[in-house]
């Protein structure tokens, strides 16, 4: 389908390296996992041949090249637990047991994954008619578990879901920790692990996983696709470090086979949707896990998934995840650091969930970059110019992935609240700070709820500036007179905020920030703050 392009005040057509765009990560953090999980294409029906049949599809293909190098197996491999509370596997999907499995995808250089459950029950226990009445679940055989799984048959990744845990009513963060505290005891080699809460279950999640789920089960349908991006736009500030926020598995591929969903889907995405979805997984650092059987893979989707330079993106060593910088109607365009932090280069995506088409102008000082820029697009491989801003048309149901290099980098002006991080935030719980959509924002996004303790509080971590004295004005939405304490690299000042009737409020301090990071926070530890909207900066 068309898309419409314009470089304004076209110059020369860039001179990027792809290869450049596509570099191999030499160091950084750890990137977002890659690979194939059994879950979407096969739920229960899987065996030994399954597995091992796409372990060697992973590399006949050429996926592992692209990077996908685990392999997954999900629920139901569980037979039963004997008389000393061992796993045993199904007999009739692993025959010969699971050590050999492990093994043959080893001997192909590839990473091995298994599945577990927080609680006694899995989700295919729960959920999908699994008749297996064993308590298969991780919950009280935490070191047997750990000991079989990683010691004895080699695993190297874990996905430990939550429909047993939440048939409990367990209290998620001490059940996880409790399992990561095991599996680094016991283990006898690094083990990675993906939380399956479906939800962001707050942040201290990052001191026990190293990816977790943030919405509930994807399906190969744009409203599953749109829905996942909403949830995870505004949690850009508790992803990096080497730990993600995960939209889950890539529903990627379902075009010639009939969907292994029960619930009447069609038959899979649009290609435009398609490259949409991925682009936007990798712009987000979201680990890239297929789901779909491999064997099906369209020729076109099989291009998209390994694009060299939307997979550098996802693998790029800084390991940040994208942020809003412009909201307009029903479009959205996000930015992040790629290769050096605070750099000249940044990853842009703009994003049409809508039906309608969209034109977007993305102005170079939106991402703090100084024109002109040069811009390549990621999804097509090609160079489109320098000029002095962009404008792009996308249809609905679409997205693309830019590469953008400005002239040198600016000083930030402008923080908006949702790309600051909440201690006390949790997604499940009442608690803590709340990024809720709000038309009066300047961006369409607010945070609410904060107050009342020192945790719950706004911070901004990494304000790059300058240096030198600044008028801060902080933007909040007041039903009613508030106090606001605003700390700047330690320094507090208490702001008195009037009544506005939930309009946006001004309020402007003098403040001195240092030359490079910077942190800003807001917060009371005894008062609740009206919903903050924004933080500008200006040079005195």
């Amino acid at each position: 389908m068309k898309k419409t392009v314009v470089l304004l005040s076209l110059a020369v057509l860039m001179a990027v390296s792809p290869g450049a765009a596509a570099q191999k990560k030499t160091d950084g953090v750890r990137p977002p996992t890659m690979g194939w999980s059994s879950w979407n294409a096969f739920m229960l029906e899987i065996s030994d041949a399954v597995i091992m049949d796409h372990a060697d599809l992973m590399v006949s293909t050429g996926l592992k090249d692209a990077g996908y190098t685990i392999v997954n197996i999900d629920d139901g491999f569980f037979g039963y637990r004997d008389a000393e509370g061992n796993m045993i596997p199904h007999v009739t999907r692993f025959p010969n047991g699971i050590k050999h499995v492990v093994d043959h995808i080893h001997g192909l250089g590839l990473r091995a994954g298994i599945y577990t459950d927080a609680g006694e029950m899995t989700c295919g226990r729960n959920y999908n008619k699994e008749i297996n009445p064993a308590p298969v679940g991780i919950y009280g055989h935490e070191e047997q578990d750990a000991e079989r799984y990683f010691n004895e048959w080699g695993f190297d990744f874990i996905k430990i879901d939550y429909c047993g845990g939440h048939r409990m009513q367990a209290d998620e963060e001490q059940m996880y920790t409790n399992i990561r505290n095991v599996i680094n005891r016991v283990a006898k080699h690094p083990v990675e692990l993906n939380i399956c809460r479906w939800d962001y279950p707050g942040t201290w999640v990052s001191g026990v996983a190293e990816s977790w789920r943030i919405s509930g089960d994807i399906r190969p349908k744009w409203a599953f696709i749109r829905n996942i991006v909403a949830k995870n736009m505004y949690l850009s500030a508790y992803a990096g470090g080497g730990h993600y926020n995960d939209m889950d598995m890539l529903a990627l591929g379902y075009n010639k086979k009939p969907s292994p969903f029960n619930d009447n889907l069609p038959l899979g995405l649009t290609y435009e949707e398609e490259e949409a979805h991925f682009g936007l997984w990798c712009i987000f650092s979201s680990p890239l896990l297929l789901g779909c059987d491999v064997r099906y893979i369209p020729e076109e989707t099989m291009k998209i998934i390994t694009n060299p330079e939307l997979i550098a993106v996802n693998q790029d060593p800084l390991g940040l995840q994208a942020y809003v910088v412009q909201h307009e109607g029903e479009g959205y365009i996000f930015a992040k650091d790629i290769l050096t932090r605070f750099g000249k280069v940044r990853a842009v995506a703009l994003y049409n969930p809508s039906e309608e088409d969209i034109t977007f102008t993305l102005r170079p000082e939106e991402i703090d970059l100084a024109g002109p820029i040069k811009v390549r697009d990621l999804c097509a491989r090609k160079d489109l110019g320098t000029g002095s801003s962009l404008q792009m048309t996308l249809h609905g149901h679409s997205a693309k992935i830019l590469r953008v290099e400005g002239r040198r980098r600016l000083e930030q002006t402008a923080l908006e609240a949702e790309w600051g991080y909440c201690p006390a935030f949790t997604a499940i719980e009442s608690e803590g700070g709340k990024y809720v959509p709000t038309p009066a924002a300047s961006m369409g996004a607010a945070v609410y709820n904060l107050g009342g303790s020192a945790k719950n509080c706004l911070q901004w971590n990494d304000v790059y500036s300058a240096g030198g004295k600044y008028h801060l004005t902080l933007t909040t939405l007041p039903e009613k007179d508030a106090e606001i304490v605003l700390t700047v690299n330690g320094a507090a000042q208490t702001l008195r905020i009037p009544a506005a009737g939930g309009k946006p409020q001004k309020t402007t301090v003098a403040v001195k920030l240092r030359k490079g990071q910077n942190r800003i926070e807001v917060g009371n530890p005894d008062a609740a703050l009206p919903p903050v909207d924004r933080v500008t900066l200006e040079r005195l």
